[in-house]
């Protein structure tokens, strides 16, 4: 039975090791010392490496762990990575045979211009490193409002029980942006409070859930009235066209 390790880096970020007890693949390994140290501590030999995007806080270990392990690296077609030995494209699949594991691929672009998520369909996991996050969505470095918007509805299409394993710990300050853009939305002051408690005893928000995002997540209820008439009110948009909306959004979150 598979099963995956939390594994803190930096100063918020997470990197998964998606294991069996014997062989493992590592999501987004931003820093390789966590990485090996894990393995060590859990006696896991280093199958494979999954790359979501280029930002350094998600491949900065891979050369490392290479020397460590020689291993397949699989990453984005369109985002100009090191080290990468598949590239990968929507619809394609990976394939960790040692892991009985099948990964479906979907391209999220946004964040960055080739951004992937990795889908575990039997599992019900979804890798999204930082297009989704708990609570938010990651900025648009290198994509438009209108490819970020579509790479969620990609996400939010997924089963509600879909675990959601983003790659950073931002989700305190995600739900308090979420708060003030829906005021009344009760599941979000009832989550906003279970979170803040987790954090409080120092225990991961991550994994969250696709029905709980779909239900509180402002970047994903782009489309409800209530936010809407949050931007509306507060001068940011003037009308309610999807991706205007999704926009005003995006940069009221990027100051906020």
């Amino acid at each position: 039975m598979l099963k995956i390790l939390t594994v803190p880096a930096f100063n918020d970020n997470y990197l998964w090791i998606i294991h069996d007890g014997t062989h493992a693949a590592v999501v987004d390994p931003g820093d390789a010392a966590p990485i090996i140290e894990a393995l060590r501590v859990h006696q896991l030999s280093l199958i494979a490496i999954l790359l979501t995007h280029h930002h350094k806080d998600h491949v900065g270990g891979v050369p490392a762990l290479l020397q460590h392990s020689k291993v397949p690296v699989f990453a984005p077609r369109n985002d100009n990575i090191a080290n990468v030995t598949t590239v990968l494209d929507e619809g394609d699949t990976v394939s960790v045979p040692e892991l009985q594991l099948t990964l479906s691929v979907l391209d999220v672009p946004g964040h960055t211009r080739g951004h992937i998520a990795y889908v575990a369909k039997e599992q019900g996991w979804l890798f999204c490193g930082d297009t989704l996050f708990a609570g938010g969505c990651g900025r648009l470095f290198e994509g438009t409002p209108e490819q970020m918007l579509h790479s969620l509805d990609k996400l939010a299409a997924l089963p509600d029980d879909t675990k959601v394993y983003c790659a950073h710990e931002y989700t305190i300050s995600n739900l308090r942006f979420a708060r003030a853009a829906e005021p009344d939305n009760q599941a979000l002051t009832e989550r906003l409070a279970v979170e803040q408690d987790k954090r409080d005893r120092d225990i991961p928000t991550v994994p969250s859930n696709i029905g709980l995002e779909k239900a509180t997540n402002p970047f994903l209820r782009s489309r409800e009235p209530a936010v809407i008439k949050t931007l509306q009110r507060e001068g940011r948009v003037d009308n309610d066209d999807t991706v205007a909306v999704f926009a005003a959004l995006r940069e009221w979150k990027n100051n906020f």
